[in-house]
């Protein structure tokens, strides 16, 4: 099976949807737009493709012709500006869904502007937004880059209808409305899509009545009461319609659709993707991003895990299903096959590696609890914990021909992993699937930080690695934790800074790499930084915004570095702590160097 056409020629005449991307053309399953394509082909639908189309005119939209039945506009995996800057606001200079890892080859906020060139080529041609730019700024969101409320995208891209979350079935169902000839801007019922539409006009499901953007600019504890609103919506069983005022006009954000089943997400993967970028980036050495993937396995969807800073719950659900093991094994067999199969399979996970079903029985009929997490503070008591699935499904992998090794380097869920009465899976981890050290993400040390995180606390990490360590010495293995940490989130103060220092100083651990807190749209710990409020609770919620102490918290993380040492002196001055400032085995720099007199 070919590519899907790149070109008009290509296409042999007109396509039925011209899908705009703001990603480089890689038809792989672990991007959305290969995906959305490749299901549309299999629906009979024809498809041309017009990824990272010169946006200072409209003449490149117009490449494929009018299309027959509407634009599929996506900045692509990732948001636009985050593609873009660093948490620092800082231009990147790499970007890895482009080709050749050059930048520049998208706009920023690429949905707007796709969309606007499109009107100027084709008026009033139907306009579909899908993908992760859309789907977490289809309400009202706060904007990090411009530092104030931006209006819903949908508004100010003037598209017709905004997808959100997985666009499988949502997409399916858009694309047989438009064949059977029904108008675009009739199309309100389908769930997992937002439209506008005049104030009073009559809504499709049970909904729950939102705010004026106006108010909502203004006032951030409205903003922050919304946000609580539209996250507790976000449920395909118990969820519903919110709406949101612009003027005269009407936001309607439709419930979430049913996730997959687990036949429908086989499906999707065993559709025929060439797994490859297309070869017309070969001359510029091909898209980075597939590097990483090309030999991995997504086996799950969704997250019930709950990281306040993560965007999952907002865009994926917190509902989870998974491939079915022989479905997954059948991708193995496929990926020997390929060229420059060493025998290796990088990754067999996905948002969560070691989730494959809901987190409770109660979740299929009732729904996922619109505000207790799973497994934060504590385990939930109705927490089924249980990764025998996930064994069998690796042991499978294994066995097949020509597999030499299965890595797993997703997200490991290190409390779910304690939860399971059984240690069968954590030994097999330990044994098998680990390349000398193992990435997890305590993200803190301070109860008080991770409480607004969302994550357990450090004692649960703490007996994690103690397991790890004493399976890894069983089998005669020096095997390490990297642990992700995370600095200035929402909550943290340069006390808990202190505290995560001296942590890492007890521990022996001397971090390469920390984060920064990056406020995206559509995450918890967004709001608490843009509001100062918990949107779950209304309390308040130290945030560090100074950018002096933004980069003392960062420089704690990082105390043993001498570039660091006068940022940590001025945080340990700051916060009463000079008796950690000398030479002694407790302090974590040493004293300011005396200046040679003259």
């Amino acid at each position: 099976m070919p590519f899907l056409p790149v070109s008009r020629e290509e296409a042999g005449g007109d396509v039925d949807f011209v899908y705009v991307c703001g990603d480089a053309y890689v038809d792989h399953p672990s991007f959305g737009a290969a995906i959305i394509s490749r299901v549309l082909e299999a629906e009979g639908f024809s498809v041309g493709m017009l990824c990272q189309p010169d946006f200072h005119d409209c003449e490149d939209f117009k490449r494929f012709g009018r299309p027959r039945l509407g634009f599929l506009v996506s900045a692509g995996n990732i948001d636009s500006m985050v593609a873009h800057y660093t948490a620092a606001k800082k231009r990147r200079n790499f970007d890895y869904y482009s080709p050749g890892g050059k930048t520049g080859l998208r706009p920023d906020r690429a949905v707007i502007v796709y969309c606007n060139r499109i009107r100027q080529a084709y008026g009033d041609v139907p306009i579909i937004l899908g993908g992760l730019e859309a789907s977490l700024r289809r309400f009202a969101h706060y904007d990090y880059w411009d530092d104030r409320v931006r209006a819903s995208v949908l508004v100010d891209s003037g598209a017709d209808i905004l997808t959100y979350g997985m666009g499988e079935n949502i997409l399916r169902r858009i694309a047989h409305l438009l064949g059977k000839g029904v108008p675009v801007k009739k199309i309100h019922d389908v769930r997992g899509t937002a439209y506008m539409t005049v104030r009073g006009d009559k809504i499709r499901f049970d909904v729950v009545e939102g705010y004026d953007y106006a108010d909502l600019r203004r006032d951030k504890k409205l903003y922050a009461k919304a946000y609580g609103e539209q996250y507790a919506e976000c449920d395909h069983i118990n969820g519903r319609a919110v709406t949101e005022y612009y003027g005269d006009r009407m936001l309607v954000v439709n419930p979430p659709m049913p996730p997959l089943t687990r036949e429908e997400l086989d499906r999707v993967y065993a559709l025929p993707y060439m797994r490859a970028y297309h070869p017309m980036y070969e001359k510029a050495g091909g898209v980075p991003a597939l590097d990483e993937i090309k030999f991995s396995i997504t086996h799950v969807r969704g997250c019930f895990g709950g990281c306040n800073f993560c965007a999952l719950a907002f865009h994926q659900g917190r509902s989870v299903v998974s491939r079915s093991i022989d479905s997954v094994v059948a991708e193995a067999k496929l990926l020997t096959t390929l060229p420059g199969f060493k025998g290796y399979i990088h990754d067999v996970g996905g948002p969560t590696a070691n989730f494959r079903y809901p987190s409770c029985d109660k979740q299929l009929t009732d729904g996922v609890c619109k505000y207790r997490k799973c497994l934060c503070p504590t385990p939930c008591k109705n927490l089924k914990a249980d990764e025998s699935e996930y064994v069998e499904l690796l042991r499978r992998v294994e066995a097949v021909p020509g597999v030499k090794k299965v890595f797993i380097r997703s997200g490991i869920r290190f409390d779910y992993m304690l939860a399971d009465k059984s240690d069968e899976f954590f030994k097999k981890l330990v044994r098998d699937h680990v390349s000398g050290q193992l990435k997890v993400a305590p993200e803190h040390c301070s109860s008080n930080v991770l409480r607004y995180m969302g994550k357990p606390d450090i004692s649960v990490y703490n007996a994690f690695c103690e397991k790890y360590f004493a399976y890894s010495r069983a089998i005669g293995r020096e095997q390490y934790v990297v642990p992700y940490l995370m600095s200035s989130h929402p909550g943290s103060t340069l006390d808990d800074a202190v505290k995560l220092a001296l942590y890492l100083k007890k521990s022996h651990y001397t971090p390469e790499q920390v984060q920064d807190f990056y406020p995206t749209p559509g995450t918890a710990s967004t709001v608490m930084f843009y509001t100062g409020l918990d949107p779950f609770t209304m309390k308040p919620v130290y945030v560090a915004t100074d950018p002096e102490e933004k980069r003392m918290q960062r420089a704690l993380l990082q105390f043993n570095r001498p570039q660091n040492h006068a940022a940590v002196r001025a945080a340990l001055i700051k916060c009463g702590r000079t008796d950690l400032i000398g030479r002694g085995p407790d302090c974590l720099v040493p004293p300011e160097p005396r200046r040679k007199k003259l």
